[in-house]
C-alpha cells in the first residue's frame, strides 16, 4: 500500500528539519507510543499500540535512517513485529521552502502488512492507514509549532 502527500508549515525549512529529526520530537508524533529508545542518531525502537477498531495491536518497531541529505532529504526504513501482524515500511520526506514564508514537504510511504491482520485486505486497513497519517501529521506541526515558539 502506498501513502503519499504534501503538507506546508508555517516555520522555516531549518525548524521542520530540526523537528524531523529528532527522535524525542518524532515519537511524540506517532499514535499510541508507550516508550521509546534511541539507540544512536540513526536507530531507535518505539513500542506502540496501534488503534484498530475495537482493539489495539500491540507492536515494537524498529526505525532506521537510511538517507540524510540536511536540509531536505531523509529516508527511514521501519519494521515492526507483534502479535497476529508484522509490518515494513519505507518513508521518505523531501522539504522546500514554501512560496512567501514556511516550508512545503513532500511525503511518500510504502507499508507492507504480513499476517492475520494484514489478510484483512487493503480495503479494511487502508482507511486505519489514513487516519493514523493524519493523526501524524496533525501531531507532527503541533511540534513544528512548538519548536518555532521556541527559536
Amino acid at each position: 500500500m502506498n501513502v503519499s502527500g504534501e503538507r506546508t508549515f508555517q516555520a522555516s525549512r531549518e525548524t521542520v528539519w530540526q523537528v524531523l529529526n529528532d527522535p524525542e520530537s518524532m515519537a511524540k508524533t506517532m499514535p499510541g507510543v508507550e516508550s521509546f529508545d534511541v539507540h544512536d542518531p540513526t536507530h531507535w525502537t518505539a513500542n506502540v499500540k496501534i488503534p484498530l477498531g475495537l482493539g489495539g495491536l500491540k507492536m515494537k518497531v524498529d526505525m532506521e535512517k537510511i538517507e540524510e541529505h540536511a536540509p531536505d532529504h531523509a529516508k527511514l526504513k521501519i519494521k515492526g513485529k507483534g502479535v497476529g501482524a508484522m509490518m515494513s515500511m519505507e518513508t521518505s520526506f523531501d522539504l522546500a521552502e514554501a512560496d512567501g514564508n514556511g516550508c512545503s514537504m513532500q511525503w511518500a510511504a510504502e507499508v507492507r502488512i504480513a499476517g492475520p491482520v494484514g489478510s484483512m485486505g487493503q480495503r479494511v486497513i487502508q482507511p486505519i492507514v489514513n487516519q493514523q497519517v493524519q493523526q501524524v501529521l496533525a501531531a507532527l506541526d503541533r511540534e513544528v509549532q512548538n519548536a518555532a515558539r521556541g527559536a
